[in-house]
């Protein structure tokens, strides 16, 4: 599920739609059975994701071979968005999507201290 979750999310990314796409990598939806709860940090997220949710239901349910989906949206103004904050932590979160980012950094001796 979580797989066919981030494919649809960069897919919109690829199309220019990057704040769905930020919506729905913001966290890690959890799945209960059939049912997928995200929760978002506030209602004017929920409201945003709310328009495209159609879209990411017939996605999930045509790629999933599944149409008893439902995602469930909450609001938790409490929550963090998963930011990087500083140079090595934005230096890990690259790592982790492309390991190839230290040969890169290797070859031109680059340093994270700027």
């Amino acid at each position: 599920m979580l797989l066919q979750w981030n494919k649809y999310a960069q897919r919109l990314g690829d199309k220019g739609f990057k704040i769905m796409e930020s919506l729905l990598l913001i966290n890690d939806p959890k799945l209960n059975g059939t049912a997928i709860t995200l929760e978002l940090p506030n209602e004017g997220s929920k409201l945003d994701f709310e328009k495209e949710l159609n879209g990411l239901l017939g996605h999930l349910k045509g790629h999933l071979h599944n149409h008893d989906i439902t995602i469930e949206i909450i609001v938790n103004e409490s929550i963090e968005n998963k930011r990087s904050f500083n140079d090595q932590d934005r230096y890990n979160r690259l790592h982790e999507i492309n390991p190839n980012i230290e040969l890169l950094r290797s070859t031109f001796g680059l340093d994270l201290d700027a």
